[in-house]
């Protein structure tokens, strides 16, 4: 069957800065993107509907009859049973929010001609930034699942200390990891393909290192955390999620936070997770345009992509960072940065486009990447949509 996976409107807009310059299904939780989630359980590969903006990156494919999944939902054993009975004019519902249908894009408006059946048990989604790595632990345990079943770990150096249950480190082919310690009494460590875990360094698991990345010398991290691919990580991470090709390669904390793609956090970049009050963290909200109650304690922080941070730079308790905002400065800057500032705790100025795109088109090479012209587009659009937030 034709699968899609749709954004729906209420939870993108509470996922932004994130799902500015990606789909919700594009968000990395667990180990895998919850698009790579659904291809691997489903076996198809889905496309997306999405912003317009975004749909020429994330195309849809339409086809009479398929299959639409809210792409704030990861699978689960329970929720897959449910949506493989389905069928044409069939929509899959739980407390009068869409979880999926059969049928076609315009049904998604209106489910007139659907018969709705209510799904009665819990949904493993993710309707708020802080969701992220809040349920992170969650999903990385049903993703090592996925990804390890009925597979061989390649060797572990002799040289590596294991506490707890050795059988939950998992390394891909190329992976390594010499002279450290790794922790699996509170969950699974899952290394990708050519990955490392270089000496020194202590994880407590459940922790994941993406294709290509890098703990960098005695680096420590605490676990629920995901690192995605082509990220170079160093410093002190707990319970954090870095989509990919993103770097805080050098000491520093990062605590209860989600960083997005292309960032990079300076040498001694640190952020605050808790109040001095121990009072619950707020942070600004897109959705409802001002800052929310996150229910957290612990909530470090949100940037969006290609947002970066100088040395010695310090972030407050739920921080939000827009996209391509770069950040400097001896002080804390305010808890709402927007997207393209540049500046810091005495004030912002517009980080024009002409000299984002130099500096990425930079940062692309180093991957052998290009920024090529719907990247730029996308950010042109996304510059155009986040004007009234820098005024």
């Amino acid at each position: 069957m034709n699968v899609i996976l749709f954004d729906a409107e209420q939870p993108r807009k509470n996922l932004l800065p994130l799902t500015y310059t990606r789909p919700v299904s594009e968000i990395r939780i667990g180990i895998l993107t919850i698009k790579q989630k659904w291809d691997k359980e489903l076996n198809t590969n889905c496309s997306y509907s999405t912003k317009s903006y975004l749909s020429k990156k994330f195309p849809i494919k339409e086809q009479p009859d398929s299959l639409f999944i809210n792409g704030s939902l990861c699978p689960t054993p329970a929720l897959m049973a449910e949506i493989k009975k389905l069928k044409p004019l069939q929509a899959l519902v739980k407390n009068n929010e869409l979880l999926a249908l059969v049928g076609e894009a315009k049904h998604l408006k209106a489910l007139l001609d659907h018969e709705k059946i209510e799904f009665k048990q819990e949904v493993l989604n993710i309707a708020n930034v802080w969701d992220v790595f809040q349920k992170n632990g969650e999903a990385l345990k049903l993703d090592f699942e996925l990804l390890t079943k009925n597979k061989k770990s390649q060797a572990l150096s002799s040289s590596v200390t294991i506490i707890g249950n050795k059988d939950l480190v998992f390394l891909e082919e190329g992976a390594k990891a010499e002279a450290c310690v790794l922790n699996t009494s509170g969950g699974a460590i899952y290394l990708a393909k050519d990955a490392e875990i270089m000496e020194g360094s202590a994880v407590r698991g459940p922790f994941a290192l993406g294709e290509h990345s890098a703990l960098k010398l005695c680096t420590k991290i605490y676990g629920p955390t995901t690192i995605g691919p082509h990220c170079k990580v160093g410093g002190e991470v707990n319970n954090s999620v870095i989509f990919g090709f993103s770097n805080k390669a050098h000491d520093g904390f990062l605590g209860n936070s989600v960083v997005g793609e292309w960032c990079n956090l300076g040498a001694d970049s640190n952020n605050s997770n808790l109040k001095n009050n121990y009072g619950n963290v707020k942070l600004f909200n897109y959705l409802q345009n001002k800052m929310v109650d996150s229910g957290l304690q612990f909530c470090g922080l949100i940037m969006g992509d290609h947002s970066k941070t100088g040395i010695n730079t310090m972030l407050n308790t739920g921080t939000v960072v827009g996209v391509g905002a770069n950040i400097y400065g001896g002080s804390f800057p305010a808890t709402h940065i927007p997207s393209f500032s540049w500046g810091g705790s005495e004030g912002f100025e517009t980080y024009k486009l002409d000299k984002l795109f130099e500096t990425a088109e930079k940062v692309f090479e180093r991957r052998s990447l290009k920024l090529d012209a719907t990247e730029k587009e996308i950010l042109s659009e996304v510059f155009e949509k986040t004007k009234e937030y820098r005024n």
